[in-house]
C-alpha cells in the first residue's frame, strides 16, 4: 500500500473530513472560474441572484432600445440627447463617460446601424 493511504487509514472519520476540507481550503489561489469550492453554498446563490438582476436590466434596455431605436441612432450621431441619457440611465452607465461612450458610439454607428443588438450589448457593457 502506498505511504499516503497508510497514513490516512488510520485517521478518524471526522479527521478526514477535515483533512479533506482543509485540503479543498487550499483551492483557488490560482485564477479560476469555479473559485474555492469551500465557498460554493454562499457564491452560488450571490451569484444566482447577480445574473436574475443583470438579466432583467438588460431585458429592460433591450426594450428601450427596440422602442426607440431610430430615436437613438439619431441621438448619436447628434452626439447626445434625453433618450439616449434614458437609455445610459437604464445601463447605468456613469455620468462622467457618457461623452466618451457617444463618441466612441458614433465612431461604431455604422454597426450599430446594422444590428440593433449591437446597441443594447455596447450599452450594457459600458455600464457596471
Amino acid at each position: 500500500m502506498p505511504l499516503q493511504v497508510k497514513a490516512f487509514q488510520g485517521l478518524y472519520p471526522a479527521m478526514r473530513v477535515l483533512f479533506c476540507l482543509v485540503a479543498l481550503g487550499a483551492c483557488g489561489t490560482e485564477a479560476n472560474h469555479l473559485g474555492n469550492p469551500l465557498l460554493w453554498p454562499v457564491t452560488l446563490p450571490v451569484s444566482a441572484v447577480e445574473e436574475a438582476v443583470y438579466s432583467a436590466r438588460r431585458a429592460e434596455v433591450s426594450s428601450f432600445v427596440a422602442a426607440n431605436y431610430p430615436a437613438l441612432l439619431d441621438e448619436i450621431r447628434a452626439s447626445g440627447g434625453t433618450t439616449l441619457s434614458e437609455a445610459f440611465d437604464l445601463a447605468r452607465v456613469p455620468a462622467a463617460s457618457r461623452a466618451e461612450v457617444t463618441a466612441r458610439f458614433a465612431e461604431d454607428i455604422a454597426l450599430y446601424e446594422a444590428d440593433q443588438e449591437a446597441l443594447v450589448v455596447a450599452l450594457m457593457v459600458s455600464g457596471p
